[in-house]
């Protein structure tokens, strides 16, 4: 995903946080910030040292993001999202991953209804 869909700064983050609009499931939580006017979504990813070690964070990352960029074509695009693994998500399959991903999206009406989940 393109350094433009992404949200990096402290800053960016604190302020999608303080918004408090989290949706979650038992292996994901979805923070967002709507911004009107803005050409498409960004998102960040938060994955806590309770995942794991360096590597197998970077794993659900990995498997997170491809999910998103699946995902692009129906994401809505006027809003700033986080997402933050849950120690759960550690060891889930990527047809796992993306099936609690799109379910806690569409928790959060960040993707249409149609989406299907396979």
């Amino acid at each position: 995903m393109r350094k433009s869909f992404r949200v990096k700064k402290e800053q960016e983050f604190q302020r999608v946080f303080e918004q408090h609009q989290s949706v979650a499931n038992h292996k994901f939580v979805v923070y967002q910030l709507a911004k009107p006017g803005q050409a498409h979504f960004r998102v960040g990813i938060s994955v806590g040292k309770k995942i794991g070690n360096a590597v197998e964070r970077g794993w659900v990352k990995r498997r997170i993001r491809q999910t998103l960029l699946e995902l692009k074509p129906q994401l809505k695009a006027d809003v700033d999202f986080l997402v933050i693994a849950r120690p759960s998500a550690k060891g889930l399959s990527m047809a796992e991953i993306r099936r609690n991903l799109v379910h806690v999206l569409k928790l959060a009406e960040l993707i249409e209804e149609k989406q299907s989940e396979d």
